[in-house]
């Protein structure tokens, strides 16, 4: 997408949680095995919480504060703000619910299921809502040392976790995107992401059986 504002780490974010919204949905409905005892301990599920948490968090507490203001007295686009507040409030509360019913030994793997199935509607519609709708309002409204500041939250919250989640969110992206994103770091990380991050993401078995990774 062109425009003032480079946002190829939030188009770079999305698909990768799409990605893993996939693995998780075949990890959940795999036959043949309890999905609750592999869910329990895909290294998967543990990068998929805490990158949602962290792009949901910096939203809330860097962008949406930002475009508020900037839209002030715009009612149809405070509208959408709080569109986007709401469906983040009825997203995190099912990651809370799949992480009970992995601790349920009574649950069964059907509730299993209809939990992770709302899960992938539900942040699979908020991905594209906030994309064909939200994005482009940012374009307009954002200036750049507010987006400045949102992705310095964005790292702020990802902290010592950047070895891992950095190649998680390159992992199938374009060549053109890896370069962009890699392009900011400092030399030391451009070369730890290449000799040491990236091939440790890789022989990681992130869904567990073969199911991704």
């Amino acid at each position: 997408m062109s425009g003032k504002l480079d946002m190829t780490a939030m188009y770079v974010a999305h698909d990768a949680l799409r990605r893993e919204l996939e693995l998780l949905a075949r990890t959940a409905a795999k036959a043949g095995d309890d999905p609750r005892r592999i869910l329990g301990t895909a290294a998967g599920w543990e990068l998929f919480k805490k990158v949602l948490h962290v792009h949901h968090t910096a939203e809330d507490d860097a962008l949406w504060p930002a475009m508020r203001e900037a839209a002030a007295g715009r009612l149809d686009d405070l509208a959408l703000l709080a569109a986007m507040e709401a469906e983040h409030e009825a997203i995190d509360p099912l990651i809370d619910a799949i992480d009970a019913a992995l601790a349920d030994r009574d649950s069964g793997p059907q509730r299993l299921g209809d939990l992770t199935d709302a899960l992938v509607a539900g942040l699979t519609t908020h991905l594209r809502h906030e994309e064909d709708e939200v994005l482009p309002l940012a374009q307009a409204i954002v200036t750049e040392s507010q987006w400045l500041y949102f992705g310095q939250v964005n790292a702020r919250l990802i902290g010592p976790d950047a070895a891992r989640i950095l190649p998680w969110m390159l992992d199938g992206a374009s060549e053109r995107a890896i370069a962009a994103m890699l392009a900011p770091l400092p030399e030391p990380a451009r070369r730890a992401y290449l000799d040491a991050w990236q091939p440790a993401y890789a022989a990681l078995d992130l869904w567990a059986a073969g199911t991704g990774g």
